[in-house]
């Protein structure tokens, strides 16, 4: 997985890198066939500081974003919206795989 977090208006230190990265394996465990996670950091104003992300995985993209008065909580905030979207999106591509037709005719009559 290729991961980028950007920082607007903050800096992105080793401890923020570093807590993103571990919050993320929570979603590499539901899910592994992430291509690619594009974190967005940004602080609007004191009292709101944002996190955003958008994860390219197969055959789509997920995006999600939280608001918050501190950033860790942002970030935590954020990995729960995209863990849920991530199973969903799991789900939907297991349901969507076909169940193989039934023959006629091959079935016993009784």
């Amino acid at each position: 997985m290729n991961l980028i977090i950007h920082g607007h208006h903050v800096e992105v230190t080793p401890a923020l890198r570093g807590y993103v990265e571990g919050k993320l394996e929570r979603v590499r465990r539901h899910f592994d066939h992430v291509i690619e996670a594009d974190v967005l950091l940004s602080v609007e104003d004191k009292l709101r500081q944002k996190a955003e992300i958008t994860m390219r995985v197969r055959g789509s993209a997920l995006h999600a974003e939280a608001i918050d008065a501190d950033m860790y909580a942002a970030i935590d905030s954020l990995i729960d919206k995209l863990d849920r979207q991530v199973l969903r999106h799991k789900d939907r591509v297991k349901n969507h795989v076909r169940e193989p037709l039934k023959h006629q005719g091959t079935e016993p009559t009784q």
